[in-house]
């Protein structure tokens, strides 16, 4: 059995509402919500361990649609047990993993065996996508949509077999697919010959700043734009993974993210927080593909994730080593780590007033669960599986090498100062994180998904 408690007096941050309340856990379920206390009543209140959260919120965990965890067969960036844990420590009770490890999940078989790992290993809850390449649409129709979050597309360069860029192919993908198509959308012809100029220009030594130039605007608004024409040819329920530009933002709908929208969209963290300004500051550690690109699209993402033309928050979670990160820029990957730290920055994003703490409530946890259709995650509600955070909204801290969990050591937020702090996350009823400590004796879950 599991232990029962009671969240007394937080700030509870749910469904466009702020009010002060009271959760009662009970088997791994939200038992019940309270305006108050004295709602519950003593009946529900027996055997419960009490959690002052006075002067506290109490969100729903974040539901995180794209990390990278590089387990199998990169783990010296990161793994599914080390990563899991910075998740939970930074208020993600879920996660969505990618098929570019190694091998590539391109498999039925090989999507299982992920599946497993992570029964093993992970403190918080976890899908795994299909991975699609040119030649194994046979084994994308067999994927269960109701145990698989989706299948992803890499509609530009990738690692091993997974840059799709056969037109036969995608077509035969997003007519097929049993689910969700999610897209990383770059046009590789295009990155080419941005390539090609630049190293006309400077040799091997292109500086980082370059980037957003060789991975361009051009090269994302062109690969948007085919994989929009594909979903509305096929009608295809089209996620786009991690925008960063403003002329993509007009081929989407500002339709609520529920079941009529079939084409919705992502912006990550770093596309929302840097601008190409950063580069000469913090160099590779924020090299991402697609580019971080100039301050007016970081601002205009921002407006669309307001005006609901952008769906949700995630953090294309993506560790290298330092020594990795450290070389030239046609040697040095691309991607950075992310997770421990998106729900605070997010919230300090709130703090400067750009968006609301209900706005990232909505944009982290809400819209990912209603988009997925995950199963009973992703709010406070009575009968739904216990995945809480509690944050201390006045609690400030600064990211350094000591406080750092991701196994890769580093992070883009070093030196940044943070004004909120996680300190509880529950997963599935489950006190996973509480005042710096964690707790691996219950992991966490499959997610499910009603489809």
């Amino acid at each position: 059995m599991k232990k029962k408690y009671l969240i007394s007096g937080a700030t509870i941050i749910n469904e466009g509402r702020a009010f002060t309340g009271s959760v009662l856990i009970n088997n791994g379920l939200i038992s019940l919500v309270a305006e108050g206390i004295q709602d519950i009543g003593i009946e529900g209140l027996n055997d419960a361990i009490l959690i002052d959260a006075k002067g506290k919120w109490l969100l729903p965990g974040v539901i995180d649609d794209q990390v990278h965890f590089r387990d199998p067969g990169l783990t010296h960036k990161g793994d599914l047990y080390t990563e899991s844990r910075a998740a939970v420590a930074g208020g993600i009770t879920s996660f969505m993993e990618m098929p570019n490890t190694v091998p590539n999940t391109l498999t039925q078989e090989l999507l299982e065996q992920k599946y497993r790992m992570a029964r093993e290993k992970s403190l918080a809850n976890y899908s795994f996508y299909m991975g699609a390449s040119n030649d194994n649409l046979s084994e994308i129709v067999r994927t269960d949509p109701r145990t698989v979050c989706g299948i992803k597309v890499f509609m530009g360069a990738s690692t091993g077999n997974m840059l799709v860029d056969n037109l036969e192919t995608l077509e035969g993908i997003f007519k097929h697919s049993p689910t969700l198509v999610a897209v990383h959308c770059e046009d590789e012809k295009t990155i080419i010959e941005n390539t090609a100029r630049h190293k006309e220009r400077f040799g091997e030594l292109v500086p980082v700043n370059a980037h957003p130039y060789i991975r361009s605007r051009e090269a994302c608004l062109k690969s948007s734009t085919l994989a929009v024409e594909l979903a509305l040819k096929h009608n295809t329920r089209l996620h786009i993974l991690h925008l960063s530009t403003a002329d993509e933002i007009s081929l989407l709908s500002n339709k609520p993210s529920n079941g009529s929208k079939r084409i919705t969209a992502e912006v990550c963290v770093h596309h929302l927080w840097f601008s190409e300004e950063d580069y000469d500051r913090l160099g590779s550690r924020i090299k991402w593909n697609p580019a971080i690109k100039s301050r007016s699209d970081k601002e205009a993402l921002l407006k669309a994730l307001l005006d609901g033309h952008i769906d949700v928050v995630a953090t294309d979670h993506a560790p290298h080593t330092k020594e990795e990160k450290s070389k030239s820029y046609f040697s040095c990957p691309s991607g950075g780590p992310l997770v421990q730290h998106s729900l605070v920055a997010m919230l300090e994003m709130s703090k400067e007033e750009k968006l609301s703490p209900a706005m990232v409530v909505e944009k982290m946890c809400h819209a990912p669960a209603r988009i997925f259709n995950v199963d009973r995650r992703g709010f406070i509600r009575q009968g739904y599986h216990a995945d809480l955070v509690l944050v201390d909204p006045d609690a400030c801290w600064t990211v350094n090498a000591e406080n750092i969990l991701y196994k890769c050591g580093w992070s883009p937020f070093e030196g940044q100062t943070f004004c909120s702090k996680i300190t509880h996350t529950f997963v599935g009823g489950h006190l996973a994180w509480s005042n710096n400590n964690f707790d691996d004796s219950q992991l966490g879950e499959r997610l499910l998904f009603n489809r």
